[in-house]
């Protein structure tokens, strides 16, 4: 993510116009004035609201003694604050700037879960840019459109803009061991957001550091192997998001001879893969997890392998949520692999379908409906009930397993399916949190396959459903255009599907 999206995307969230007037963003300066002593410890006027009633960081700043349920002290609130602060002092060197923010990463390992998150609104709250600025900035822009001074009016807005906060983020990030710990503090962070949203801002901007921080450009490719450090594969079997892995057996099954697992490392993070991804080397088009994860089977020749299949992707880091990588993982990968294995053509996924099932239930009736008289009587038949309802479908759709080929049940499992991944869309985008990633990347939907992933997990998600998901290195554009235009690319076998 650029800065230019990165401002135009967020920018909106911290101006003055979008805050009630006792909510106005302060400025740093404003944070450092002196407390207001208030009988019994009570603060004065409520700047803002904290969520559950309690007191608002700025009323808290003000205030002497600590209430119930309060982490840190007034005192200890202002003593942190002004560490924060000390730590981006223009009177100090980067250097200096980053002992000071060591010493507050020390602090912060050996905090409770309270007094971090009292770190955290701190951060948020206390270290914005200057609202006055920005709003005098704005002003001049906007008068020096279509003028000479439109160019240098833009940086001076785009300056105006930038928060103390991005200077403490950068100071942290100077320390052998700040990166990690960043990332380790957005990632523990991340739960309290939906219940804080004063907590917004620094996320926000925690984001947009991380999207430059961890650019592809400064990111390794490496193959993780056998024979890689036992503690990087203990790390592939504690990450794994798709298909858990259960044993030793399994992981080395995955990392054979006719397998690859790559994965993207940061300089910083040396020893954390970020986002790895699974590949199987096959003769053909894969049709169901089982054969793949099969710890007896034998490996596939690679001299006859023409298809890859990236079965798992994974990403590690809950800290870098929203920094996206997977589409430069895959084509660094496909790279990769043509180098190696020159007769390689075809390169596809074999994915789970996360959300169909749930879509279903609350969809199914409509689908009903849409039916011809036929397919519906013939369908009531197979579940013993006419006019088949929602409810009665939805029961013999319990145990797929067991459905034939011709099973009406389960030509209307497979039609539900293919309308779900090709025609549901959200803001333009497909509803399937997976399919977004892959048809993002220029894919598109090629083939339905039945019981694919027989698992507790597969028949959970999606009746054990599973999609290939086809990257035409030829089309990528193509496709990317299309779902630019709100229509999600298909393959004809899919679109026969549709209702």
């Amino acid at each position: 993510m650029n800065q230019d999206s990165w401002i135009n995307r967020n920018v909106a969230r911290l101006m003055p116009g979008n805050s009630k007037p006792k909510e106005a963003v302060a400025s740093v300066e404003s944070a450092q004035a002196a407390p207001k002593k208030v009988a019994n410890g009570a603060a004065g006027a409520v700047a803002d609201k904290a969520p559950g009633g309690q007191r608002s960081t700025r009323t808290r700043l003000q205030a002497t003694l600590r209430h119930a349920g309060e982490a840190l002290s007034p005192r200890m609130l202002r003593r942190t604050l002004n560490e924060l602060q000390a730590v981006i002092d223009d009177r100090v060197s980067e250097v200096e700037g980053g002992r000071r923010a060591a010493a507050l990463m020390d602090w912060y390992a050996g905090a409770t879960p309270e007094r971090r998150q009292d770190m955290w609104l701190l951060m948020s709250e206390m270290f914005v840019a200057d609202a006055q600025k920005v709003k005098a900035a704005q002003a001049q822009f906007a008068a020096a459109l279509g003028t000479p001074d439109e160019a240098a009016a833009e940086v001076h807005y785009r300056r105006a803009t930038v928060s103390p906060r991005r200077r403490v983020l950068q100071r942290f990030s100077a320390d052998a061991a700040g990166i990690r710990f960043l990332v380790n503090l957005r990632a523990e962070m991340q739960p309290a957001l939906k219940g804080d949203k004063r907590l917004q801002a620094l996320d926000v901007e925690m984001e947009y550091m991380f999207s430059t921080w961890f650019d592809v450009g400064f990111l390794e490719l490496r193959r993780i192997s056998w024979d890689s450090p036992a503690s990087l594969v203990e790390k592939l079997i504690r990450y794994e998001a798709v298909h858990d892995i259960k044993s030793w057996a399994d992981v080395k099954n995955r990392l054979d001879s006719d397998r690859r697992c790559y994965g993207f490392f940061h300089p910083h993070l040396p020893d954390e893969p970020l986002i790895f991804v699974e590949v199987a080397l096959m003769d053909a088009l894969a049709d169901s997890i089982t054969p793949l994860l099969d710890e007896s089977a034998d490996a596939s020749d690679l001299k006859a392998a023409t298809t890859a299949i990236f079965y798992s992707i994974s990403n590690t880091q809950d800290g870098l949520r929203g920094v996206s990588f997977g589409d430069s993982l895959i084509k660094r990968v496909v790279e990769t692999l043509k180098a190696e294995f020159p007769k390689l053509k075809i390169f596809a996924t074999l994915s789970p379908i996360p959300g169909f099932r749930s879509w279903l239930g609350k969809n199914v009736t409509g689908l009903l409906e849409r039916l011809d008289a036929k397919s519906r009587e013939e369908l009531g038949r197979a579940v013993g009930f006419e006019p088949v309802t929602a409810a009665h479908f939805l029961a013999a759709a319990e145990s797929p397993l067991v459905l034939k080929a011709a099973s009406p049940v389960r030509q209307m499992l497979l039609r539900s399916a293919a309308q779900y991944l090709g025609q549901e869309t959200v803001q333009g985008r497909p509803l399937d949190a997976v399919a977004r990633f892959h048809l993002g990347n220029g894919a598109r939907v090629e083939r339905l396959n039945w019981a694919s992933d027989p698992s507790p997990k597969g028949l959970k998600q999606s009746y054990g459903l599973m999609v290939n998901y086809l990257y035409d290195l030829k089309r990528l554009d193509k496709h990317r255009e299309v779902l630019s235009q709100g229509k999600i690319p298909v393959a004809p076998a899919i679109q026969e599907l549709f209702f």
